[in-house]
């Protein structure tokens, strides 16, 4: 868009020291060719130009590292220093990105033009321009990710997300829950396993539910957060058949609230129990607005009805949550509107799903967890947000040590 371009160039012109354009840019390898092209680079560029706008570096992705000629021709034509051309090949994993570029120095560059090293004198301090440690780390990290992958006896915990926002035609959205499967993967193979993860759409458990057995094939099952109607009752047999299993299950903000309405329908015999956002006129209103939220709705304050955000939640000793946090109080993110209703928290924990986490401040529902199952856990937060791949979260990281308990069961 032009007008994002024209507001960048002002930018640039206003803080020339303090705005610095990056051009990432795609470098074909036609087959019939066999031959890397740069002319698309170099027309991208001089289009770019056109806008008033001069690129300080060029990403250069291409199936393929990037070759001196070429460099050297993409810096003469694009009016560019040939260090400043950055070689960007596709990898095994997006997480040797940083390795990659590491190696070419670019941080570094960064740095060293936006000058942010200038001592008074008019010359460059010599300071630290990476954490070794870390760098370390993260190269042990990329290594370890290799190694898994490329076992001959190849560990395996199969995974299954069950979702609606896959399909579109033909082909799978593999992006649509990419912080939930990031977790996962951080957390199987910081625990020395590769993640098998399936998409599976619950739309097919409502038409035939015959189909349910195919779920035994996995040691772990994740019902990640969302919003409608639309498959929440092939989402319901799906945890209700991971609950008579006995087969690992983790529900993720909307994944919590149907395990509450699924252990309320067919443990504590509330028939019909549903969430209000899904009949408002359910008998059993076991998923409900809050009284705080609902003031909100009513005066049609929509953006202030969701609770968004760090809260605290105070872990009860004895559960698999505090177990996994080894901590009393932790700090977790929330996007939703919906919560557990108060009024069947007895009921609930009469038929074995118990409140393991509370935010005392608001006395809501924040974890629940099925007792005599080795792992039967909702959060009403979404741990995902916080796992990082040095440091995966600990719920993460208790769902998949139980789930290849499970496998080694096999």
């Amino acid at each position: 868009n032009l007008l994002f371009l024209e507001a960048a160039r002002m930018m640039k012109l206003n803080n020339p020291a303090q705005v610095m354009f990056v051009m990432v840019s795609y470098l074909p390898i036609p087959d019939k060719v066999g031959e890397m092209k740069t002319k698309p680079t170099q027309y991208a560029v001089r289009t770019l130009n056109t806008a008033g706008i001069q690129p300080d570096f060029i990403i250069a992705r291409s199936r393929k590292p990037l070759d001196d000629p070429r460099k050297k021709k993409i810096a003469i034509n694009c009016n560019i220093k040939q260090d400043d051309v950055i070689s960007a090949p596709d990898i095994e994993t997006i997480y040797e990105v940083p390795v990659n570029f590491e190696k070419q120095g670019l941080a570094e560059k960064i740095i060293k033009k936006f000058e942010m090293f200038r001592n008074g004198r008019g010359g460059m301090e010599k300071k630290p321009m990476k954490n070794k440690k870390l760098a370390l780390k993260w190269n042990t990290f990329v290594k370890k990710i290799k190694r898994l992958d490329n076992l001959s006896n190849k560990k395996i915990v199969n995974i299954g997300i069950i979702g609606k926002y896959f399909a579109t035609g033909k082909f799978v959205l593999v992006d649509s829950y990419i912080s939930v499967i990031e977790a996962i993967k951080h957390a199987a193979w910081h625990n020395g396993y590769w993640p098998n993860i399936e998409w599976i759409d619950s739309e097919q458990y409502e038409k035939d539910p015959k189909k349910l057995k195919e779920l035994k094939e996995y040691d772990g099952i994740v019902v990640p957060g969302g919003f409608g109607s639309r498959g929440v009752e092939g989402k319901i047999k799906t945890i209700g058949f991971a609950r008579k299993e006995k087969i690992p299950y983790f529900g993720l903000c909307y994944g919590m609230q149907l395990a509450v309405i699924e252990v309320g329908r067919n443990l504590a015999k509330l028939k019909g129990a549903n969430s209000t956002e899904i009949n408002s006129d359910t008998s059993y209103p076991i998923i409900g607005i809050s009284e705080d939220q609902k003031t909100n709705i009513k005066n049609r304050h929509y953006g202030g009805s969701m609770r968004l955000g760090a809260y605290p939640c105070e872990l009860k000793k004895g559960s698999i949550s505090r177990k996994a946090y080894g901590d009393k109080t932790v700090l977790e993110r929330h996007r939703h509107r919906y919560e557990l209703n108060n009024e069947f928290r007895d009921k609930l924990k009469e038929a074995g799903l118990e409140a393991m986490g509370i935010n005392r401040e608001r006395d809501l529902v924040e974890i629940v967890e099925l007792k005599n199952h080795p792992f039967f856990v909702g959060v009403q937060f979404h741990p995902e947000f916080k796992s990082r791949p040095l440091e995966p979260h600990p719920l993460f990281k208790e769902f998949i040590k139980s789930a290849i308990k499970r496998k080694n069961k096999k």
